[in-house]
């Protein structure tokens, strides 16, 4: 993490010295508070990247007109930020906002329109909505498709999208046919060993695990972790991939391995995200899996009942992981 606490004591010098010289309504204070906001989104500290975004949104609120693009830049972080600490319906307002401004001052197959569609993709997801998912990616690569060659990086996060969400639809074989085109833009495009490639890997890895083959599947998320362990990255990347291999482990039986792999994990994420963040019920719930199989029942249902109470109040009531939250419940309480 060195080069970004680097970048974030200059960034926090270079605000000190503009704070003092302008007006605090001017726009390069605005700048400044945004670069700040980046530097913390990209280490996993999202609370913090609110803070400095929303100081940014204050000023451009201020001195801009209501529908310049530095306010739908502005809309779009504080949008991601929200989706990423699990709060869907206020990253979708956001959204909503950003999209708004976007319609009226760009034409309607401009590249940051597909940015916007992609967006509304990546909460859907998240939310349990497949269909609206899809739907979103649609209209985001239809708009690529007409500004891009085939094999622009452009198309990456699109393909990585529709990879995840036919994931969590059971569709493996289209999953792991859009996580390959994904793949295979990142090593043409990539320097060798980028952050970037290391999640294809474990979302590939994971695909695999979901299949069946275990062998594959430690292989892509090792290669996973050979690039996380060794180049700078946000720690949350790392914290999946340490996940996707716990309940690869898990699945084999070799619960110990698992378990070690699941509080690497869990540790990085009770660090970095809200208490009451979806991905920490995800691996509460694989440990619940994990001790109802080795018989430690009550292990297995306070970790399950953790889970539940995080997505009781973060999903609705028919999110896919919520109804699976339950059965495993239920499975440890006739073991009870």
């Amino acid at each position: 993490m060195g080069d970004y606490s680097k970048a974030l004591e200059f960034y926090e010098k270079d605000l000190e010295i503009t704070k003092k010289a302008l007006a605090p309504n001017n726009s390069h204070l605005a700048a400044s508070y945004n670069n700040i906001g980046g530097l913390h989104k990209n280490i996993g500290d999202y609370s913090k990247a609110v803070e400095f975004y929303e100081k940014a949104l204050q000023i451009r609120e201020k001195t801009l007109p209501s529908n310049h693009p530095d306010l739908a830049t502005s809309y779009n972080n504080i949008g991601q930020m929200y989706n990423n600490m699990g709060d869907y319906s206020i990253a979708l307002e956001f959204y909503e906002k950003a999209l708004q401004i976007k319609e009226k001052a760009l034409p309607p197959n401009h590249p940051s329109l597909a940015g916007s569609h992609l967006n509304f993709a990546v909460c859907y997801k998240r939310m349990g909505d497949y269909a609206a998912a899809l739907q979103a990616l649609q209209n985001a690569f239809q708009i690529q498709q007409k500004a891009f060659q085939e094999g622009n990086p452009a198309f990456t996060s699109t393909y990585s999208w529709f990879g995840r969400v036919y994931r969590s639809m059971k569709d493996y074989s289209k999953a792991l046919d859009y996580f390959e085109k994904c793949l295979a833009i990142d090593l043409k495009t990539l320097a060798e060993g980028h952050p970037y490639q290391a999640i294809t890997y474990s979302n590939i890895g994971d695909v695999y695990r979901l299949m069946g083959n275990y062998e594959k599947a430690l292989a892509f998320h090792q290669k996973a972790l050979d690039i996380q362990e060794n180049v700078q990255c946000n720690p949350l990347q790392y914290a999946t991939t340490y996940t996707n291999l716990g309940e690869t482990y898990r699945e084999m039986e070799d619960y110990s391995t698992a378990l070690s792999y699941f509080q690497k994990g869990s540790e990085i994420q009770e660090k970095k995200l809200p208490k009451s963040h979806p991905d920490l019920a995800v691996i509460y719930h694989n440990m619940a899996k994990l001790y109802l199989s080795t018989g430690q029942y009550n292990m297995a249902m306070k970790n399950v009942q953790q889970a539940i109470g995080i997505a009781q109040e973060k999903l609705h009531s028919t999110h896919p992981h919520l109804l699976e939250y339950k059965e495993t419940f239920e499975e440890i309480q006739k073991e009870m």
